[in-house]
């Protein structure tokens, strides 16, 4: 989805239609999986998103649920189909300049034997390694309203697009530089005219903040780089350089090697010398927020650590 330029986000199966709503998505990927729908523990999904009236496209194991939950029938082949298929495309959005006969990879033992009410199916042939070419039952299905789809098991670049854009009416406009100018334009709306304060650790994450808070308020940011003693060797003065020199953003760089090492000094546990550099780093940035005077927003980059 990504590289169609379109945003998405990873959730889990168990969101409630109501936590879906409240994120209000163009669309739903309903994602494939080794899992029976039958099985005990299966992957469920709350029903009423298929009511939201947003385009849902199902892959594999999420076709199969949603044709099972629609009203569909969903049934064990008792064999397992796994490699290379025939597949026949029906006329359709999804399919739009592609060849009606595909070649897919397939991985499952269940099949879509019939498609919920007002769905289309199309036949797809599989390929056994051992027997040749044979029927399977494995179906794509179209729902007839316009509030929601159900899509075959189908990759590739080209249908993912004709989902998003020709389905879902998404625009292909997340790109880097799109997403910068967002971010650019939300900051500089919520700080205005006050002043900013950035702890710059030198690494990607603050980094990266850093400068997207100086390409939005410019010199109403300042950096405070507390230089621990602890980088690689030259690090610091690469920082320094960067951003002072390079990107000229607003800097002050704290020296505190010797106070950092003589906090250390002695301790050999990881867990407790982690403890040590957190708490001195905090102290000392406080003391320099302290010395710029009244500074109303911090930069906080956000971290995905549990």
């Amino acid at each position: 989805m990504r590289e169609a330029r379109v945003y998405s986000e990873l959730v889990g199966h168990r969101l409630t239609a109501a936590q879906v709503a409240a994120r209000n998505p163009a669309a739903l990927i309903l994602s494939g999986g080794p899992a029976s729908v039958y099985a005990d523990g299966a992957p469920d999904l709350d029903t009423e998103i298929f009511s939201l009236g947003i385009p849902t496209l199902g892959i594999c194991y999420g076709m199969q649920l949603m044709a099972r939950d629609l009203g569909g029938a969903v049934e064990r082949t008792g064999a397992s189909e796994f490699g290379k298929a025939e597949l026949e495309a029906g006329e359709s959005e999804l399919f739009h300049h592609l060849p009606p006969e595909q070649t897919v990879w397939m991985s499952h033992r269940d099949s879509v034997t019939a498609p919920p009410a007002g769905a289309r199916g199309h036949r797809q042939l599989a390929v056994d390694p051992d027997r040749g070419l044979r029927g399977s039952r494995a179906r794509a299905s179209t729902a007839s309203s316009s509030t929601r789809r159900s899509r075959t098991r189908r990759t590739g670049r080209r249908s993912s697009k004709n989902f998003l854009y020709e389905v879902a009416g998404t625009p292909p406009t997340w790109t880097p530089a799109a997403v910068i100018e967002e971010q650019v334009a939300r900051i500089r709306a919520a700080v205005g005219s006050e002043r900013v304060l950035c702890a710059l650790s030198g690494g990607v994450d603050s980094a990266v903040a850093a400068l997207l808070v100086h390409k939005a308020v410019g010199d109403q940011l300042t950096c405070v780089f507390v230089d621990h003693g602890l980088l690689r060797e030259n690090e610091a003065e690469q920082v320094v350089e960067t951003f002072g020199g390079h990107f000229h953003v607003p800097l002050v760089h704290v020296q505190a090697q010797k106070r950092f090492l003589t906090r250390l000094a002695g301790v050999s546990d990881p867990e407790e010398k982690r403890k040590i550099v957190g708490e001195e780093f905090i102290r000392v940035f406080e003391e320099e927020a302290r010395k710029l005077g009244d500074v109303r927003f911090l930069v906080r980059e956000r971290s995905t650590r549990t």
